[in-house]
């Protein structure tokens, strides 16, 4: 996350590449608190400003998420699936040395492997690393490439 100062001497953030977890891209769907930020992520992607690195296992989070909304219809689960897909984010299979350092990461920080893995990912890639989950947040936000959605100026 690399920072500029404003017009008026206020830092504000820039975002470059990033790995972005599912607590941000499920509010690519749904109205939820901080949607706004999320969705200005993928505008700036979708104009080539960053690239979007996910692990695979983020497709199946989001429609597992979304198959569980009540107002998201059968239909519009496999759609949105698609459009992750379509959308052109790098999604990444798992490497024998990101789940190393994802299982590293875990016992670390006390996360799942799960999460661990994207954090691993941002690392790897020497991407920022973005979520809207706060629990996992306030564990790991010693790490430096790490953001909460919440805190950005996006």
């Amino acid at each position: 996350m690399e920072q500029k100062k404003s017009g008026n001497g206020e830092k504000e953030e820039q975002v470059k590449d990033l790995v972005v977890d599912s607590s941000v891209v499920i509010k690519w769907f749904s109205d939820e608190e901080d949607t706004e930020k999320a969705l200005k992520i993928r505008e700036d992607f979708l104009k080539g400003k960053n690239i979007i690195a996910v692990p695979d296992i983020q497709i199946y989070e989001i429609a597992n998420a979304l198959r569980y909304k009540k107002n998201i219809t059968m239909e519009e689960v496999i759609a949105y699936t698609r459009s992750l897909i379509d959308i052109g984010m790098v999604i990444v299979i798992p490497t024998a040395d990101t789940i190393k350092s994802a299982v590293e990461v875990a016992f670390q920080h006390d996360i799942t492997i799960y999460d661990a893995y994207f954090i691993s990912l941002a690392k790897e890639l020497n991407f920022s690393f973005i979520t809207a989950d706060e629990n996992l947040y306030r564990k790991i936000e010693k790490l430096k490439f790490v953001n909460l959605l919440r805190n950005m100026r996006i």
